[in-house]
């Protein structure tokens, strides 16, 4: 795989999970990172200081911005450009998740979790239309999941803005391929982060439950999203383009 040495990467939701496990692998393959959350300032600090533990040679950056403030998307990408002159790779990482049974979620669940896993990831990559153009292209990969393709229990509002985000991959990398700027998604599956295992420990039966979804009959890890987010960021995946990468065991093939 090419490595992304001069590369400049801004990863939203870097302060743990998938974002953190995709920080370091972009790291370990040579890119400066620009690196995102909410309100998480000693977790980045550590993300970006491992970071530039592991590649001397770049810089890791990161800032503090709401992705339910739509202000504060376009500032972020703002920041990014003024530390480091431009953006060759965005990842769309960032989310959250409102579990509800259907019929129970408030008008205010669905502007919420709308602006922040559907909003925001639209704004940020209209926003960074400008410099990968000036600089001759780029790649966005937005982090979907296997529930935009399949249906869960209390989970309609989730689902229907990753559906959405597989659908706008799709349309983007339809209107940017004359720019050179790749686009693709990638959905997983269940995979073992701080939130998943949180919910495994205060649900009874859910690990076990998930389990028996999966064909590979376990969980997968952050580190194995991150190498197929690194895998279309590199040069590796030039002729992938509109894709929905799936990493999940194989839990939507039944």
């Amino acid at each position: 795989m090419t490595a992304l040495n001069g590369r400049i990467a801004l990863i939203t939701g870097a302060s743990r999970g998938i974002g953190r496990a995709t920080a370091y692998a972009l790291s370990d393959a040579g890119a400066t990172v620009y690196l995102t959350a909410d309100g998480t300032r000693e977790e980045l600090t550590a993300v970006a200081a491992e970071c530039r533990a592991r590649n001397a040679a770049a810089r890791a950056e990161f800032g503090l911005f709401d992705m339910g403030d739509a202000g504060d998307v376009q500032r972020m990408v703002d920041d990014a450009i003024a530390r480091l002159g431009r953006i060759d790779i965005l990842v769309n990482n960032a989310g959250m998740r409102i579990r509800k049974p259907f019929g129970d979620f408030a008008p205010a669940d669905f502007d919420t979790l709308i602006a922040v896993n559907l909003r925001a990831p639209f704004l940020a990559s209209q926003a960074v239309l400008p410099t990968m153009r000036a600089h001759g292209g780029g790649r966005i990969i937005t982090v979907a999941s296997q529930l935009g393709m399949v249906a869960s229990p209390s989970s309609a509002l989730y689902g229907l803005a990753k559906a959405a985000l597989i659908h706008l991959t799709k349309s983007m990398a339809l209107e940017l391929a004359a720019d050179n700027i790749m686009v693709n998604a990638v959905s997983p599956g269940p995979i073992a982060t701080e939130f998943t295992r949180d919910q495994m420990a205060h649900t009874p039966g859910y690990k076990e439950w998930r389990e028996s979804q999966i064909p590979l009959g376990r969980w997968g890890t952050p580190e194995e999203v991150a190498e197929t987010i690194l895998f279309l960021a590199s040069t590796s995946a030039k002729f992938v383009h509109g894709s929905n990468l799936v990493v999940d065991g194989g839990y939507v093939i039944q």
